[in-house]
């Protein structure tokens, strides 16, 4: 299984009153780890249509260890699975730290769908969509 890797910086808005990540803003982290694979590197790879219409429809989450607040940056490591006429999934795996060995603070997964906003209704992943989703499965 290959995974894609983002380093998403820790910012100092990022902590809690105990001076740990915030919940919720862990899940910013995400968003932009996703913005990373979606869009910054589908459109590196030729694949610019996520950009267009990507909606979140599902997200879990699991807390795993506490993120205490340092000036570092994350390493958030994401494989897909699931990957539907209209939706997929992203497996997100949050690192305390940017290195391989940096323990797992967060896992979590978000059901994707494609989205036509003209239309405003969801739309089928294009063949070419579905062969580089298939790249990080």
């Amino acid at each position: 299984m290959t995974a894609f890797v983002a380093q998403v910086p820790l910012r100092w808005t990022d902590q809690d009153s105990y001076r740990h990540l915030n919940h919720a803003r862990a899940v910013t982290l995400l968003e932009e780890a996703r913005i990373a694979l979606c869009f910054d590197r589908a459109a590196a790879d030729g694949v610019g249509t996520f950009a267009s219409g990507l909606l979140v429809v599902g997200l879990g989450v699991e807390y795993v260890r506490q993120v205490a607040y340092r000036s570092h940056t994350l390493r958030v490591a994401m494989t897909v699975e699931q990957v539907r006429a209209a939706t997929f999934v992203i497996r997100y795996a949050l690192h305390d730290g940017p290195g391989e060995d940096a323990p797992v603070a967060i896992t979590a997964h978000t059901r994707m769908a494609t989205f036509d906003l003209a239309a405003q209704r969801p739309r089928r992943l294009e063949a070419a969509e579905k062969a580089w989703l298939g790249e990080w499965a």
